[in-house]
């Protein structure tokens, strides 16, 4: 997968967090436009993310509105085996700078990947599962957790789309607005916490683009404004099925 020269670096978010993130965002995200356009930065940076799979606290974080808050660095997460691996090339081919968010509880997932196939373009949003009611938008570790909520309203009659964003930075908005003008309902699901999250530029932005077509508030689920908690309680703190229904059901019922 590691294409000719470009580099791939691996940071585990542990002691050395702050000189990494220090130098990421200060020297290799500006580099382009203070060379204005001369160097390029072909350099994918993974990062494993999110909880669910019993680790230590500060390993279980998702700290990806850090990173997709600064100007010329590119943020990605894949949700399945088949975008682990495409997107993983892609990011790799990219000119610029990726952050590569790999979520840790899919690790372990499996999937026949079409070597030969078209991947979709790294930062386009995909509909997982097509829907009319309403619109669960989320990436990483939470599509899957979406997808399951889906099939559990489909069994008391509701149809909810549910849209793989794939990338924080840049963010899809064209494809989160065609979804809402045909469901006119939006809930955005991530794992991060929910204050200043990816999710609440996604409510600002469809609320701008979708006034007129929304018939209820853009709803946010994630996880609490709280530090992460000890790996025993952590499934109290992680948005899952049960969070995700309650907030279809809230929309829906405007």
């Amino acid at each position: 997968a590691l294409r000719g020269y470009r580099p791939v670096v691996e940071i585990q978010f542990d002691g050395f967090v702050f000189p990494a993130y220090d130098q990421i965002v200060t020297q290799l995200a500006k580099m382009h436009a203070r060379s204005l356009g001369t160097v390029k930065l072909p350099v994918v940076i993974r990062i494993p993310y999110g909880g669910g799979i019993g680790a230590v606290e500060h390993h279980s974080e998702s700290p990806e509105a850090l990173f997709a808050h600064v100007p010329g660095l590119k943020v990605v997460s894949p949700a399945n085996a088949a975008d682990g691996y495409w997107m993983l090339q892609q990011a790799i081919q990219s000119d610029d700078p990726v952050i590569f968010f790999e979520p840790k509880r899919r690790y372990w997932d499996k999937a026949e990947v079409d070597r030969e196939a078209i991947p979709a373009p790294l930062h386009g949003a995909q509909v997982a599962r097509e829907g009319t009611d309403l619109t669960l938008a989320a990436y990483g570790p939470m599509v899957k957790v979406c997808l399951a909520a889906a099939d559990a309203a489909a069994e008391e009659g509701k149809s909810v789309e549910v849209l793989d964003l794939r990338s924080m930075s840049p963010v899809d908005f064209d494809a989160i607005q065609r979804s809402v003008e045909r469901t006119r309902r939006l809930v955005v699901v991530h794992e991060a916490p929910v204050f200043l999250g990816t999710g609440a530029e996604i409510a600002a932005r469809i609320t701008e683009r979708c006034f007129y077509h929304l018939e209820a508030p853009v709803l946010r689920v994630g996880g609490y404004h709280a530090p992460y908690p000890p790996a025993r309680i952590e499934e109290e703190y992680l948005p899952g099925l049960d969070r995700v229904l309650d907030a279809v059901d809230r929309s829906l019922a405007f």
